[in-house]
């Protein structure tokens, strides 16, 4: 899992609400058993047309959302089911880190557990940059700094934000669950020697 410290990307607005997980990658896409190669399935039923070609309506298919890699979006974010195809098909695509003002509980955890930062802000601060993002003549850059906690452009916007220890931890050192138990494996060593010497000698 990549680390996550600062980040500063172009940015692209999905200010829909309640944005579940099938419309993030639809059921039908689900067949595969890897975790690679559901980026072209994103937002699937919204990014193309019924002949399969792209949907010029579609706010990511916009010029100015080419590249971009920080996600603003409506309210209860990753609602639905708790498939953990939706942060692999966003972190595919090339998303680092997605702000909304709320997320489904257990799509927020799994993007913490696949290195997609979820940033939660306020609706007011949600609100600035939804605007800020409409105003800008071209592009436009925020930085989501997890060091400081932190959201910034370079116009003036500011807003800090909270996350529990041990996810922020995770994510800074790009460690997953695995990854944070493997740190121990000494110790699960000597547990596992200890066992089979204890074991041993009641065999005997």
């Amino acid at each position: 899992m990549t680390p996550f410290t600062t980040h500063t990307g172009i940015v692209a607005a999905l200010p829909r609400v309640n944005v579940d997980t099938d419309q993030i990658i639809p059921k039908q896409f689900l067949k595969r058993v890897e975790r690679t190669g559901f980026g072209p399935a994103l937002f699937h039923d919204w990014r193309y047309r019924a002949d399969g070609s792209p949907d010029p309506a579609f706010e990511l298919n916009q010029p100015r959302a080419a590249g971009a890699s920080v996600l603003i979006a409506g309210p209860n974010f990753g609602c639905g089911s708790s498939r953990e195809h939706a942060p692999w098909a966003l972190g595919e695509y090339g998303f680092r880190a997605i702000l909304s003002e709320s997320f489904a509980d257990i799509f927020y955890a799994n993007c913490c557990q696949n290195g997609l930062l979820p940033v939660r802000l306020t609706p007011a601060e949600m609100t600035e940059l939804f605007q800020r993002h409409a105003a800008a003549p071209g592009p436009y850059h925020l930085t989501v700094d997890l060091e400081r906690c932190e959201v910034r452009d370079d116009a003036g916007f500011r807003a800090s934000f909270n996350m529990d220890a041990y996810r922020r931890a995770s994510l800074l050192e790009g460690l997953d669950e695995i990854g944070l138990t493997l740190q121990l494996e000494p110790e699960i060593a000597a547990y596992e020697r200890r066992r089979a010497a204890l074991a041993a000698r009641y065999a005997s």
